[in-house]
């Protein structure tokens, strides 16, 4: 595996990016990147995996500073996989050129967007950073944020002519979506993230017997009874993610914050 550092590091080393898939992470390696590496390896001659902690997609710097971070492991972690190519810049590297910044639309600041202000945004600049330095026509990401996926599907796969692809989130045996912030979870919240995972799941099995699914009272029984914080619990549409009338494909989305960590999920 070579690991690259900066974009001329990158381009000497990856000369044609026909047939490159791309899996841009944070770090935090786990067996849901191991998916999507997997799923890229299948699918394209070679990969190439980023690690960027992007400090602008984070709400609080105390957020960003206790982000978990591991390189050694990670980099321990992509040799066993096989990976091609790590490429691990700074920020200097990534933001020494000045871009235009994206902004939401309005029907676009939902769910995570609504409670996060400026996450997307983030998110957004630096992914159109990297897209315009990894030009793999391949990207690979995980639903388990299924609002980022359908924002960067929708506004850079559009811009770039990529492809991006959507894989399925992996879980534990105990149902919680696997996460690098899980790391940050004690053993009491863990079993407690376990209790929402299931719930949520039944909850959407549930809803495709009966569409009179409260909501509210879903929300309002789940800080009683965890005594966490939900942000949002929805049913929207997978498409474009509009409040849900149960005619198309839709997910549950849920959102709550305990013990200072905030989790997201879909099901």
């Amino acid at each position: 595996m070579k690991i690259l550092k900066d974009v001329f590091e990158l381009n000497k080393a990856v000369k044609n990016y026909k047939n490159v898939g791309f899996v841009p992470t944070m770090g935090g390696i786990h067996k849901g990147h191991a998916s999507l590496i997997k799923i890229s390896q299948k699918n394209s001659k070679e990969t190439i995996v980023s690690i960027f902690v992007n400090p602008t997609q984070f709400n609080q710097r105390k957020d960003f500073k206790n982000y978990p971070r591991n390189i050694k492991k990670d980099i321990s972690i992509l040799r066993k996989l096989k990976v091609n190519y790590l490429f691990l810049p700074d920020v200097n590297e990534i933001y020494k050129k000045k871009t235009k910044n994206f902004k939401l639309n309005k029907s676009d600041k939902i769910l995570c967007a609504k409670y996060r202000k400026g996450h997307f945004e983030g998110v957004l600049n630096v992914m159109n950073r990297l897209l315009s330095i990894v030009k793999s026509k391949h990207v690979f990401m995980g639903k388990k944020d299924f609002q980022q996926y359908i924002l960067i599907k929708r506004i850079l796969g559009k811009k770039y002519k990529i492809n991006i692809v959507g894989c399925d989130t992996i879980r534990e045996n105990n149902k919680i979506a696997l996460s690098t912030r899980n790391k940050l979870l004690k053993k009491s919240a863990i079993k407690i993230a376990s209790k929402i995972a299931i719930k949520m799941d039944k909850l959407k099995r549930l809803s495709q017997i009966n569409k009179s699914v409260d909501l509210s009272k879903c929300k309002s029984e789940l800080e009683n009874k965890f005594k966490i914080k939900v942000d949002y619990l929805e049913f929207r549409d997978e498409k474009k993610l509009k409040l849900n009338n149960f005619k198309s494909k839709y997910r549950l989305f849920i959102a709550y914050h305990i013990n200072g960590v905030r989790l997201i999920d879909n099901f």
